[in-house]
Parts: structure tokens; C-alpha cells; sequence
């Protein structure tokens, strides 16, 4: 899968686009090409290698023998160099000891089908093609799409599909064929995050483990890949939530993944932040203040929640600690409206009362989304203190209540130590099933002079839920299954029930460490390395959530969008927890907390981003952490 939004193209390893499900090039959703078969001397080439070479471009390598006298061994061997910006590259070379003439036909065609189309099994029948200038071209009521050659094909077959050539390769000689596919008028694919102004920071990593620098390498790749602009307002750059299912803004997931990938820059937050700002609702209604977004399967045992709940109270919790990495303070102020009307909404919405609820009626009070609100709270009131604005110490106050009555109300007493509830129903009754959305508890966020926010359960109950999230019921040995498998219901391919949520999982590693229970950091963390490694280095969404015995690899999710921009981010995430790197950059400090057991030995990270300058790192195999660039006047914090 070559990614360069909003170009795409999906092939199998065989190298050849046959029309079948997926796979095609893509254009901003629509396949402008579904078959691209090539033939050489009549038959198609064996393939024997196919590989990513980036997040855009794909190899892929065939060899054939042109005569039957040359005994085993090929004399042409295949390369085809796929972009997905709708290019192709076809190279012949030759390994024969006399000259060779050497036929190739490529059959084209397409259905100039919608992705959604295609994806619940409706994209019709291929378009008749004509012959236009040096290729064919495709029209129908959906729109259109043309393919040219260079060189021009001595031959062209409207009816067929087909364009053919006839080279004459000396010995070792070459050929090549470049195939060219866009839309009528449609110049090339300007990928935002080849652009110079790309708003991630090119950052590497190097170390013991050499699976560190595969990992951050493809995770800043897929990023740039993922990336799409405001049409409206072309400076301001979000990320897709994933290929090839969800190749647009999903609120929640933009947001998460900005907030992990603040080691790379704040551009990404302040793009991110603009482009919401936008949407969010206005007026006197309940919902006023929120950031929309869609509803979201929850699992077997709760309804579907509402992943605008999740954006508003991501939007300023982005905001203050995109302030902190270093997000300069006009922009602060411009996108601080929009943070002081979500934090009202969350007001105005809990009320009286202690809990936050779902938006609809009846709806639970979920864990996970009051760990997202006192995050806000805190996050918020420190936000408006540095900024001057009120407000900050009733939602301290809030905050507070909200503390108190969680650890009693949430917490389950059992013979194994107490869990924390997934939800309370609107009767008082928990609903008790343990899972991955629990770690969010862990996630506190940060506060100004490298403070951890305080988060909602006691040491004591943090201590036994870091006990369960590093029990073989959560931990498959690849990641955090979304459901206990201990808990009816649970599925490892369910998307909520039991498969491996890779952000969830980066997001317990950070909670973890930063709360000082390394050990249960450390086995998720080589978990998810491990993962990361059968997966090529580009973590999918999601995987099942099968135990990991000896010699096993984890199973893909046939639903899983990969690359996705959380899963992407979560590498990020994961390899910067490592430094444990909490900036407060408005006072020109840094703060550094380790992982003091230094779970992949020593590790550098170079060409972060802390306040706008370069950030680079090492932490040795005693697990001291180093800065060795930095910011001119930024000053290390005790």
C-alpha cells in the first residue's frame, strides 16, 4: 500500500493490479485505475520480490526466461517501481549473451469506482476505454481518468485495454516504460508531507536495539504520508485517520495522534486545532461548544459513544500541552477562544453534578471519558492561568470532586485486589468489564514545570490496575487486548472486544512509566516492537489480540486501516516515553524522567522539536538521559 494523500495505491506482493477488491490507484478517494497487467514475450513474469522502499513507493521484482534453450536460470528480469502518486516505472533488464527483441504488452482499466463503493462490493463494471495521445483515457458519469506512456506505445487497443512496445536489448541492455495516471486536467499529486514545509520534524533514532530506527523512521514516513490540508485554509494540516478506510478528518483520532507527535513540532497541534476550531458548534444549544464527531462502536458491553465527547476534550488539553513543547503564544491565544468553549461545554454538560455523561439520553458514565474530562479540567485551568484568563479555579474544584467520588464510585472491590468499572448505567449498577480503554486513567497529561496532572485513581488502586494491564488477561504479548480475556464477549478480532489497539497500548507504556511501574512499561513496550517488526516497522490500527507463543506473528485485521495516523503516532509515543521528555517551554526549562531500567538499552533520538529548535537525546544503558542539542537558553530542570 503506497500512501501519498490524496494519491494511493493497493497491490498484492504479485506485483500485478488485476482489479480484484482493493486494489488500484486512487485518487482523492476515486480508483482512476483498477488492472495494470504486464506481459513480457507473452507471459507474465514470475515475481520473486516486493518490498515498500518508502511509505509512497513500492518495488516490485519478476524474472522470466525468453528462450528455452538458456536453461534454468532467467535472462529478463522485471522491476516495477511503483509511486503512489500515480506513477509507474517499467524496467527490463537483460542478462542474455546474445541480443534479445523482446515484446511487452500492459493491459489497463478501471471502473472509476468511489472507495465506499468498492469497499461494500458495488464497483461496477470497467468503462470502455479510447485511445488518447500516447495512452488511453476513461470516462463515465463519475469521472474520468488518463493513462500516458512514455515512450508511446507503437501500438494501442482501445477495445482491449492495451498498449504494446517491442524492445531490442543488447546484451545487458535496458528498457524502461514510465505509465503516468490522473484524472483528466489533474496535475501530479502534491503530497503535503513531501512539501518543504512538512510540519513534522524529520527526527531519527538510533541505538542497541536496531529495531528503533526502523520504527520511527516508518512511523514519521506514514505520518507524512497520512497528512491532508484545509482546502479552504492551505496552511493548516491535519491527519487522515487511515488507509484506505478512512482517508478523511476523524476528530478524535486527528487529535490524539497531534498530541502524541508534539515531540516532532507543534505545527501539526496548531493545524489541527485551526482546522476543528472551525467546526465546533456555536449558539445557546446544550451542544454548544463541542467539536463533532461521529458515534463509535464501544464493544459488547456499552453502547456506541460519541467521539465528539472525546474530541472537545482533547481540543484543550492539545492546546496547553502544545504550549508547553513550545507553540508560540500568539497562536495560543488565537485557538484559546475555542479551548475556553470547550472547557465551558464541559461545564455547562457535568452541571451540578460530579460526572460527566454521554450525550445521549439514558447513556452510561463511562470511565474512559471522565479520565478525559478531569485530564481537561487540569490541563484547562493551567491553560487559562498562564494565559490570564478565568475560570481555571472552579474547574481545579470540579476536578477535585470529580477525584474524590471516582475512587469510590468507579472502583470494584474483589478478591483479586479491585478493578476499575468500565461505566456506571444511569441505575448506579457498574458495569465491570475490564479492558484497554482503562488505560486511559494512566494517562494524566502534563502541566507546567514538568508536573504529571494528578489523575483519577489512588497509588494504591494505579499499583493493582498496572498489575492487571501487565496480567496475561490484558497482555497478549503483542499489545493490550481491547477486552480481558477473562470477560464474556471477548473476540481477538473485535475491534473493541479483544484486538489490539495500537495507541491504547502506547498510551499504557507512557501511563506506566511515567507512574514508575516500569516493568509492566517494559513488556508492553517489547511487545509492541515486536509487532512492529512482523508488521515491516508500519504498525496497522489494529491486530488480533492472539497470545504470543514462541515463533508465532501476530494476525492482521482484515479491517485495519494501515498505515493510521494513531498507530503511526504511537511509535512516536512509545520510542520518546524512553527519554521521558516534559518541556515547559513559556519558562525556557526541560525536564527529562527516563525509564531508568532502559528496556532496549541505549537509545538517541535526533531532530525532535522542543520550543521551535532541534531536541536531540541519548539515554544510556543505565538509563541517565542526556541532552546533547537543544535550544539556545533552554535549561535542563532538576
Amino acid at each position: 500500500m503506497c500512501v501519498a494523500l490524496p494519491g494511493l495505491a493497493i497491490s498484492t506482493n504479485q506485483g500485478q493490479l488485476t482489479g480484484r477488491g482493493l486494489e488500484g490507484f486512487y485518487r482523492a478517494g476515486r480508483r482512476v485505475l483498477s488492472r495494470c497487467q504486464v506481459r513480457v514475450a507473452g507471459r507474465e513474469p514470475l515475481p520473486i520480490q516486493a518490498r515498500m522502499t518508502a511509505a509512497d513507493c513500492a518495488r516490485f521484482v519478476g524474472t522470466l526466461r525468453t528462450s528455452p534453450q538458456a536453461g534454468p536460470d532467467p535472462d529478463v528480469v522485471v522491476v516495477r517501481t511503483r509511486h503512489a502518486d500515480g506513477t509507474e516505472r517499467i524496467t527490463l533488464h537483460s542478462a542474455a549473451v546474445r541480443p534479445l527483441r523482446v515484446p511487452v504488452e500492459v493491459a489497463l482499466g478501471t471502473d472509476l469506482a468511489d472507495l465506499g463503493a468498492i469497499a461494500c462490493g458495488n464497483s461496477g463494471p470497467e468503462v470502455s476505454a479510447t485511445v488518447h495521445d500516447a495512452g488511453l483515457r476513461w470516462s463515465s458519469a463519475h469521472g474520468n481518468s488518463t493513462v500516458t506512456a512514455d515512450p508511446s506505445p507503437t501500438d494501442a487497443l482501445a477495445s482491449a485495454g492495451l498498449l504494446r512496445w517491442e524492445f531490442a536489448l543488447p546484451p545487458g541492455g535496458s528498457a524502461s516504460i514510465e505509465l503516468r495516471v490522473r484524472p483528466d486536467g489533474a496535475g501530479p499529486v502534491r503530497a503535503v508531507g513531501r512539501a518543504a514545509t512538512s510540519p513534522l520534524a524529520p527526527a531519527r533514532a538510533a541505538g542497541d536495539d536496531p529495531r528503533v530506527e526502523a520504527l520511527l523512521r516508518t512511523s514519521v514516513e506514514d505520518l507524512q504520508a497520512l497528512l491532508l490540508r484545509d482546502p479552504a485554509h492551505p496552511a493548516d494540516t491535519h491527519l487522515a485517520a487511515g488507509v484506505p478506510w478512512r482517508c478523511g478528518l476523524a476528530p478524535a483520532e486527528a487529535l490524539a495522534a497531534a498530541r502524541m507527535t508534539l515531540p516532532l513540532g507543534t505545527r501539526l497541534a496548531v493545524g489541527t486545532l485551526r482546522t476543528l476550531a472551525r467546526t465546533q458548534l456555536r449558539g445557546q444549544g446544550p451542544q454548544s461548544g463541542m467539536i463533532p464527531g461521529p458515534i463509535r462502536d464501544a464493544g459488547p458491553h456499552l453502547p456506541p459513544g460519541c467521539t465528539g465527547t472525546e474530541a472537545t476534550l482533547l481540543f484543550p488539553a492539545l492546546l496547553a500541552e502544545a504550549r508547553l513543547w513550545g507553540l508560540p503564544g500568539p497562536e495560543t491565544e488565537e485557538l484559546l477562544p475555542a479551548a475556553e468553549r470547550c472547557l465551558t461545554w464541559l461545564r455547562m454538560t457535568a452541571g451540578d453534578g460530579t460526572y460527566l455523561r454521554d450525550p445521549q439520553p439514558g447513556g452510561p458514565v463511562r470511565c474512559e471519558t471522565q479520565a478525559h474530562a478531569h485530564r481537561a479540567a487540569l490541563l484547562g485551568a493551567d491553560l487559562l492561568d498562564a494565559c490570564g484568563r478565568p475560570g481555571g479555579g472552579e474547574l481545579r474544584q470540579w476536578a477535585q470532586a470529580l477525584r474524590t467520588t471516582f475512587r469510590a464510585d468507579f472502583w470494584i472491590d474483589d478478591v483479586g485486589g479491585g478493578r476499575p468499572a468500565a461505566a456506571r448505567a444511569p441505575d448506579g449498577r457498574h458495569v465491570p468489564h475490564l479492558g484497554a480503554a482503562a488505560v486511559h486513567l494512566l494517562d494524566t497529561g502534563l502541566l507546567g514545570g514538568g508536573e504529571r496532572a494528578p489523575g483519577l485513581l489512588d497509588k494504591v488502586q494505579t499499583e493493582q490496575l498496572a498489575r492487571l494491564l501487565g496480567g496475561p488477561a490484558m497482555d497478549s504479548g503483542w499489545g493490550l487486548r481491547g477486552l480481558s480475556a477473562k470477560e464474556a464477549g471477548h473476540n481477538p478480532f473485535g475491534h473493541r472486544s479483544g484486538a489490539v489497539r495500537v495507541h491504547e497500548t502506547a498510551l499504557a507504556v507512557a501511563g506506566l512509566a511515567a507512574a514508575d511501574y516500569e516493568k509492566e512499561a517494559s513488556v508492553l513496550l517489547r511487545g509492541l516492537l515486536g509487532a512492529a517488526e512482523a508488521f515491516g516497522h508500519r504498525l496497522p490500527e489494529m491486530y488480533a489480540g492472539e497470545r504470543r507463543t514462541d515463533g508465532s506473528a501476530p494476525l492482521p485485521h482484515p479491517a485495519a486501516c494501515r498505515p493510521a495516523a494513531t498507530a503511526a503516532a504511537a511509535g512516536v509515543l512509545m520510542l520518546t516515553t524512553l527519554a521521558g521528555i516534559r518541556p515547559d517551554a513559556p519558562t525556557g526549562t526541560v525536564t527529562l524522567r527516563p525509564v531508568r531500567s532502559a528496556p532496549l538499552g541505549e537509545i538517541v533520538m535526533t531532530g525532535l522539536r522542543v520550543a521551535g529548535a532541534p531536541f536531540s537525546v541519548r539515554v544510556s544503558r543505565l538509563g541517565l538521559a542526556m541532552v546533547e542539542e537543544a535550544a539556545d537558553g533552554l535549561q535542563l530542570r532538576a
